[in-house]
């Protein structure tokens, strides 16, 4: 440390002299003033080269032994010369000092530790450095040089100064209780003393994290203030509500500088000061509190707290008298459910897998892209944050946290599946980020009532928490319908009590190769799921030499729970604090099921179409998968230009890659081949890529499935009106929109219809003749080719339909059940793959036949009975077929036909087999 009579004489005369007023703005001075103007501008030249030895001196001696790592963006001032700016830090330390002025000059920032003067204005501050927190300070004192800054603008109404108020963390550990070695090194919010900034200068030194946050104007903040809108501009709008403090904790800079006549003008406004002061405070408060999180319990105390707490106590009760046992039983049977979930947070696995996982993906991944963060950022401070991302990949969980902790914001607390809870992964997972939870636990009270009351104190202590909600991974790459589990818990645990809002975040993961993707392949086929084991984890590690690529993540459009109540009237904290028994009336279920599914919508909307994505999408419509080289960089262009003209959502990316670079980057990746030919190079698909590139296909299908809706109808028909087209398509759209989660409302298709239409005419793939109808190109022409192309990723849906419907129509009404629908239309899938199509399995893929049945329940094209689950129907099933031959050839239709005519002996030996393999299956699992 620098003794402080050093310092003090060492900064004394370290003066940055700000540019000269204009004659306008000097006449509002002194002639003192321009005096004293003369006199300091020569004094930095003549001690420069004390102060340059000063800050060269301090400077390594600090750098030997701290390493800052900046986090989140650095401040953009504007270029008005005329403006001040001054960091603002919560505590007063001479190492935090001297930090803030090594990163000013890293990242050519306005200098810190230089001095400020403006001499038109009187203001002569010997630091840019405002603490709002000093241990030596009395309780009623406020900050002298933000003091002498309000008092400065006040009464000059040209002068601008800005705040930059700067977070700086010695270590992210979040505090403790009862953790004495937690109290000497992790930053926590106490004032640090000499022996606390020794000791995190040596421990905690290479793990110092410096964050600077967005300039504020001190006239909006006063101007605010003295409207009564203590809140002040956008960034402190979360300070209006909190309580402020009837005391405020003062500061005393050390380098006070000589009395000013504006000091006593000071006095007149220190209500005002201290406001501002106050929200200051509150706003690093906050902003500390979303980077380290909340204050821990230990995990027995949080253990034993949800064990012993009133509404566990009940459930407790509960299960004792329904299951016939005493109280003492049921309350260890409680603890050991949660025992099994509660995270066990450790700040030093953290940071082993901080460092692990910055090699990893080095070593997996060209690099990892994020869209959209700036968002969460904004939200951190003031709102309990849910993540919930798409499930591409066992490494969503680390990606996510990993991305999260670098951009300086709190790990969440993720909600993993109990398969995961092995030897060695399982105990670093709940070190780090995990908390596990069972695969299934319907029936079990006790279970459902501490996992919710686990749920509730996380959510109640602000703890950022995340989960899958999708309920597992997706083997298709498309989504697969909502779980709405843990998004009812979240719900029932906001309507028991409110404190922060609640936001959701949908958030897009994306991959350009995926390490289980043999796994899925094998597994949509029927091979049985492997379990996850450490021996599992090890094969793994052998493909860390392999290419993968970039590794995508979009964050959505925040989803606030509070607009959902307000849509169906649903009352904030009207549910009983010390129940988690109490039931969700039909409104709050439908909220539930309306924000699932808005959720999937918003995940989807954030989409990155990524290279291989889109190369995937382009070959695999191609006859073979292969086309011309030439050929293929057209349609890729193609399709780039088709989505960002009409963008499926603001907030989708489209890689901004040359078609020749996307080519040449699927052939490095080893996905596709150039195949050299005299007359033209030729890409195909890799041997045995195919179903693999299916699966990035189906990632981005949904961005333009409209589009081969109506390139198909054109196609398949050559001429058709436009009346008709709407009209099929308004028919078909609520199946599309169910299996791949299209935001597009039905009631106002029509408009969104015309868009595209119109991007398909600007683009030449189809051509108006006039009196409303449309064509397709001339046959010999390449927009005719193209639209071929396009009309193709439709047919996989629209073909998965008609098989199902022609199933139901020829085995008659009254007669399956919708597994025996799902399990039969899951076989014919199978077949029609091996013997019609090119063996990609996620065309029989269970969920897809699952999600159109539900679609059609839903739209009452079905009905389904309650105790035996048969399904009935009318002649609707036969006009929803009839659509198909507008898109799906006569050939396929009769493939179809002929697929799905089954006997009944056949039927009966078909559903004999799948219960015996499921039994099978369900005995293993056992």
């Amino acid at each position: 440390m620098i003794p402080s009579f050093l310092k003090n004489k060492f900064l004394k005369k370290r003066i940055f002299k700000a540019p000269v007023a204009t004659d306008s703005q000097a006449a509002t001075g002194s002639d003192a003033a321009a005096t004293d103007d003369a006199a300091i501008a020569t004094k930095p030249y003549s001690n420069a080269p004390i102060n340059q030895l000063y800050r060269k001196v301090s400077g390594q001696l600090l750098d030997i032994a701290v390493k800052p790592k900046l986090l989140g963006e650095l401040p953009e001032f504007d270029t008005d010369d005329q403006t001040l700016r001054f960091y603002v830090l919560q505590d007063y330390s001479r190492s935090n000092s001297i930090l803030i002025d090594l990163q000013t000059q890293e990242h050519n920032l306005p200098p810190a530790l230089v001095g400020v003067n403006d001499a038109a204005h009187n203001i002569k501050e010997n630091a840019a450095i405002i603490f709002l927190h000093h241990p030596h300070a009395k309780d009623s004192q406020l900050s002298p040089r933000l003091s002498r800054l309000v008092s400065a603008v006040l009464q000059y109404p040209e002068l601008k100064v800005r705040l930059v108020p700067v977070s700086i963390l010695w270590g992210r550990a979040p505090e403790k209780e009862d953790s004495l070695f937690k109290l000497l090194t992790a930053d926590n919010w106490e004032d640090p003393s000499i022996t606390k900034q020794l000791f995190n200068i040596g421990v905690m030194g290479r793990d110092t994290f410096v964050q600077f946050h967005p300039p504020q104007d001190l006239r909006t903040l006063i101007n605010d203030n003295l409207k009564g809108h203590a809140e002040g501009p956008a960034v402190f709008d979360s300070v209006a509500t909190d309580s402020v403090n009837s005391t405020t904790d003062g500061t005393n800079e050390a380098d006070t500088v000589p009395s000013y006549a504006l000091v006593a003008a000071a006095d007149g406004n220190r209500e005002m000061v201290r406001m501002l002061q106050q929200q200051l405070k509150i706003y690093l408060d906050k902003q500390r509190a979303s980077m380290l999180g909340p204050d821990l319990s230990d995990r027995r105390n949080l253990v034993d707290k949800l064990v012993y707490s009133p509404a566990i106590k009940h459930a407790i009760e509960a299960e004792a008298e329904a299951s016939g046992i005493n109280v003492r039983d049921a309350r260890s049977l409680a603890k050991g459910y949660a025992n099994e979930m509660v995270n066990d947070y450790s700040y030093p696995i953290i940071r082993v897998f901080d460092r692990f996982l910055t090699w990893l993906w080095t070593q997996l991944y060209d690099g990892v892209e994020v869209h959209h963060f700036e968002r969460v950022r904004e939200l951190a401070t003031d709102h309990e944050i849910i993540y919930v991302p798409c499930h591409r990949s066992h490494v969503d969980y680390l990606l996510l946290s990993y991305v999260i902790y670098k951009r300086g914001l709190s790990i969440p607390y993720v909600a993993a599946g109990d398969n995961l809870d092995v030897p060695v992964l399982g105990p670093l997972l709940r070190g780090a980020v995990a908390f596990y939870i069972r695969r299934s636990f319907r029936g079990n009270a006790l279970y459902t009532a501490v996992l919710r009351e686990y749920m509730h104190t996380l959510i109640t202590r602000n703890t950022p928490i995340e989960y899958f909600i999708e309920g597992g991974r997706s083997r298709s790459g498309r989504l697969l319908p909502p779980k709405m589990g843990m998004l009812a818990m979240t719900v029932h645990s906001q309507l028991r009590q409110t404190n922060k809002p609640v936001v959701f975040i949908p958030t897009y993961i994306g991959y350009e190769r995926i390490m289980e993707g043999g796994t899925y392949v094998g597994e949509l086929k029927g091979k049985p799921k492997e379990s996850e084991s450490l021996i599992g984890l090890l094969k793994v590690g052998r493909k860390i030499e392999r290419i993968f690529g970039n590794v995508h993540l979009s964050f959505g459009k925040p989803l606030h729970l509070s607009d959902f109540m307000t849509k169906f009237d649903v009352a904030a904290n009207s549910l009983p604090t010390d129940r988690t028994d109490t039931p969700l009336d039909a409104k709050t279920s439908a909220m539930v099921d309306n924000i699932g599914v808005k959720i999937m919508q918003h995940i989807n909307k954030a989409a990155v179409v990524n290279p291989v994505s889109l190369l995937s999408l382009v070959l695999l419509s191609a006859p073979k998968a292969a086309l011309d080289e030439d050929i293929c960089r057209e349609q890729i262009a193609l399709y780039q230009g088709l989505a960002q003209q009409l963008a499926y959502s603001e907030d989708t990316v489209i890689t901004d890659m040359s078609p020749q670079q996307i080519i040449d980057y699927g052939v490095k990746l080893k996905l596709i081949e150039r195949i050299p030919h005299i007359l033209g190079d030729i890409i195909q698909v890799a041997d045995k890529q195919a179903a693999l590139l299916s699966y990035f296909r189906n990632n981005i299908l949904h961005v333009f499935i409209l589009l081969s809706f109506l390139a198909a109808l054109v196609a398949r028909n050559g001429r058709i009106e436009r009346s008709r087209l709407d009209n099929i398509a308004e028919q078909l759209y609520p199946f599309l929109q169910s299996e791949l989660f299209l935001y597009y409302p039905a009631h106002g298709l029509a408009e969104t219809l015309n868009k595209k239409v119109d991007n398909l005419l600007s683009h030449g793939l189809i051509v108006e003749l006039g009196d409303g109808v449309l064509s397709v190109p001339e046959s010999n022409s390449k927009c005719y080719q193209q639209l071929q192309v396009l009309a193709t990723p439709v047919e996989q849906s629209l073909e998965r339909y008609f098989m199902t419907l022609a199933l139901l129509a020829q085995q008659g009404s009254g007669n399956l059940t919708e597994n025996e629908v799902v399990d039969l239309c899951h076989l014919l899938g199978q077949r029609l793959s091996v013997l019609y199509a090119d063996d990609i399995p996620d065309f029989f893929d269970r969920a897809l036949f699952t999600s159109f049945i539900s679609a059609l329940t839903r739209l009452d094209y079905l009905q389904k009975d309650d105790e035996t689950g048969i399904l009935t129907f009318d002649h609707r099933i036969h006009d929803i077929a009839h659509h198909a031959k507008y898109v799906l050839t006569p050939d396929m239709m009769q493939i179809l036909q002929q697929v799905a005519s089954l006997d009944e002996e056949e039927i009966t030996h078909a559903i004999t087999e799948i219960s015996n393999k499921k039994q099978r299956k369900f005995g293993r699992k056992r």
